[in-house]
């Protein structure tokens, strides 16, 4: 098709360049033989040859030299009644002009196409009159350009023309057929057909998949981003990513190191303000990095209560194991006589294990909480680490606050703080982790979580207490580091915060506030 039209074009710019030329050499030549005859009739030697007694002798070499200067094919100068003084053949002097005379007796000059003695040409005939203000009409001249000459040029201009347009249409072939190459090169020789039925499905495929798919380009920016992507990295609600660089997503500063970074990444957990996602990147060299995301929110927050389940039966394994020894102990109690040793024994470990039990029923009545801390109770006693709820703790209602995020927040901070009483060197006499939870109303209704250790306190490197809670951030050997920052965006999800500081007679303590607008504080 784009050779066809090429053609078509060239080929139109052909024909209109012809009759344009042919047109204007016609012109032209009507142009050069009106010129020639004015000249002449203008020339006072021709005056006075025509007056003299032979004005052949005189016009004939003068007629010959103009028409050789000029390039006429003929100038002839005759009298009124239209016989020659001049000819280019000196047998036709005497014989009378053929063509028409009359415009020019009437003392107009005009042209016309005539064939003549020389075969037809383009002619002009203009009077010549004697000097004077009365000059009467002395005589003619008429000048012609043949016919064939004019065909002539304009066949030399048809051949450069022809010789332009074909090299014209082989260039735009050439043209055609290379970016038609280049074209399917980067098609993969699919036409036009299969390209829009390919974008379709890659369309539907993209809306499709619940994954999160990014390609970023070679400068950093959003080439794409599927449905799954803009909601997994809250970009749903705003603008258009397509287009903007990685840096201007708003995005946490790790998550941005991730995505922009040139080195591939496996199955990188990170955090943004709402989800957990695990991030897979693969760079394209000389294109920019395909990126994958998942959603391991619910995950994360199902494993977390999954090694809650798990550690509360450890706990529970150990401590039947451990009820066992107690019972064999206050059998052979009873089996050597001291009856009274028993009773007290079995009523000591009784009125130990229930005392932690009715505090923490009594104060938190929120079902799944409570449960958490009696396992995480059962297994820090396992550790040899004595964890208590403080005596302001009271938690009737947690006004809409979902207990999977309680469980999030607490459980982190508990295992946290375990973590950190067993790592300290030497380790304390009596290691203990103390929990808070009530409400708070100043300055403004909200929940209070407050987990404290007598641990070895905050790292140097974290004096701050910010970068605790960074994604990554760890004091483990074996990596970790995603535990206190599952609280921290638990907490900003509600609009709260999280802080640590260093106690004053050692030990660390993280706080957790989570406001409750709208909702009034039981006394």
């Amino acid at each position: 098709m784009q050779v066809v039209l090429v053609a078509a074009v060239v080929a139109g710019c052909a024909l209109f360049a012809y009759l344009s030329g042919k047109s204007q050499a016609r012109d032209a030549a009507t142009h050069r033989a009106r010129a020639t005859t004015q000249a002449v009739a203008d020339s006072p030697s021709v005056r006075e040859a025509i007056a003299s007694a032979d004005p052949t002798r005189r016009l004939q070499p003068y007629a010959e030299r103009v028409r050789r200067d000029t390039g006429v094919t003929f100038v002839t100068i005759m009298d009124t009644d239209g016989r020659r003084w001049t000819h280019p053949d000196p047998d036709r002097i005497g014989e009378r002009f053929v063509g028409h005379i009359g415009p020019a007796l009437e003392g107009r000059t005009f042209d016309e196409t005539y064939t003549g003695t020389l075969g037809p040409s383009v002619r002009v005939v203009t009077p010549v009159r004697e000097a004077g203000p009365h000059s009467r009409i002395i005589g003619l001249v008429s000048a012609g350009i043949a016919v064939e000459t004019i065909h002539e040029q304009v066949r030399e201009q048809l051949t450069a023309l022809l010789a332009v347009a074909g090299a014209a249409l082989a260039v735009g072939g050439i043209g055609t057929y290379v970016i038609n190459a280049r074209l399917r090169r980067h098609t993969h020789g699919m036409n036009a057909a299969e390209l829009s039925r390919m974008y379709d499905y890659h369309q539907a495929t993209l809306h499709a998949v619940r994954e999160g798919l990014l390609l970023l380009d070679g400068r950093g920016r959003v080439a794409l981003a599927n449905d799954g992507a803009r909601e997994l990295l809250g970009l749903a609600a705003t603008a258009d990513p397509v287009g903007r660089p990685v840096t201007g997503l708003g995005l946490p500063r790790e998550l941005t190191e991730a995505l922009s970074g040139a080195a591939p990444r496996v199955d990188e957990v990170h955090l943004t303000d709402e989800r957990v996602i695990v991030v897979n990147s693969s760079p394209v060299p000389g294109r920019g990095a395909v990126v994958t995301l998942r959603d391991h929110t619910e995950l994360r927050a199902l494993a977390g209560e999954l090694d809650s389940v798990r550690g509360f039966a450890e706990a529970l394994r150990s401590q039947a194991h451990e009820a066992a020894n107690r019972l064999h102990t206050v059998v052979s109690l009873i089996e050597l006589g001291r009856t009274e040793d028993a009773v007290r024994f079995a009523t000591e470990e009784l009125e130990l294990a229930q005392a932690l039990t009715d505090r923490v029923v009594s104060a938190v009545r929120e079902p799944v909480l409570a449960a958490l801390l009696l396992g995480k109770a059962a297994q820090a006693s396992e550790r040899g680490v004595e964890l208590s709820l403080s005596e302001d703790s009271r938690l009737d209602d947690t006004h809409g606050i979902p207990p999977r995020d309680l469980v999030t927040i607490v459980g982190n901070l508990v295992d946290n703080a375990l973590e950190a009483v067993r790592a300290k060197e030497p380790a304390p006499a009596a290691p203990r982790v103390t929990v808070t939870v009530h409400h708070v109303g100043t300055p403004r209704p909200g929940l209070l979580v407050r987990v404290a250790d007598n641990g070895p306190g905050l790292p140097p490197q974290a004096e701050d207490g910010e970068t605790l809670f960074r994604r990554g951030w760890s004091t483990k050997r074996d990596g970790g580091g995603i535990g206190l920052a599952l609280v921290r965006q638990t907490a900003g999800r509600h609009g709260g915060q999280a802080q640590a500081r260093d106690l004053p007679g050692g030990g660390a303590e993280f706080t957790v506030r989570l406001p409750l607008p709208g909702r009034a504080v039981r006394p």
